[in-house]
């Protein structure tokens, strides 16, 4: 936190899901692979590893990281557990210009492929992975939207919604609403 009480990080939560065309020195990999997903030296997370999916392998496992403002990137490295210990497969970057985008919101999931990149920098397949920031709870419930009574967020309470009415047999208006953001 900073000297505001300001986290000095967000939370991103990527979701391994599968890789594609996977090789180990110029062969189809067979078996036990995994990804690592990393932040940062100090902040990583891995998935368990694929017994079954041979060169296609699929993963689908959930990984959480504390992401410093200052990060540009996370790195995914796929890896192969085998006899002579664990080989690098491929690894890509994932831009967090690719998850923050200028007008999307904080907490949009993203579906993402990128190329793997072996050792030589040569092609060397392709993971496919899904990507989020995740919101503060302040910003899931800020205050001036928390339920009246006090008590936190509640379903049974909702906002009023401002705006014209959308799918009423009345016809408002029959144009295209565009919006232009504005800063204050």
């Amino acid at each position: 936190m900073d000297k505001q009480g300001h986290k000095a990080s967000r939370t991103i939560e990527v979701t391994v899901l599968s890789a594609e065309n996977l090789r180990l020195d110029r062969k189809s990999v067979k078996k036990n692979t995994y990804v690592i997903a990393r932040a940062g030296p100090l902040n990583s997370g891995s998935t368990k590893a694929d017994f079954e999916g041979g060169s296609n392998p699929s993963w689908n496992e959930k990984l959480t990281l504390d992401l410093p403002f200052q990060t540009r990137f996370i790195s995914l490295e796929v890896k192969c557990k085998t006899s002579s210990g664990d080989r690098v497969i491929g690894t890509a970057s994932l831009p967090i210009s690719d998850i923050l985008e200028d007008y999307t919101p904080e907490n949009h999931l993203h579906f993402l492929s990128y190329r793997l990149k072996d050792s030589r920098g040569g092609r060397n397949g392709v993971i496919n992975v899904s990507a989020r920031v995740q919101m503060p709870v302040d910003s899931v419930c800020p205050s001036a939207t928390k339920n009246p009574s006090g008590y936190g967020c509640s379903s049974s309470w909702q906002q009023p919604a401002l705006g014209v009415p959308v799918g009423h047999q009345q016809n408002y208006y029959s144009g295209v609403v565009t919006g232009v953001p504005v800063w204050s």
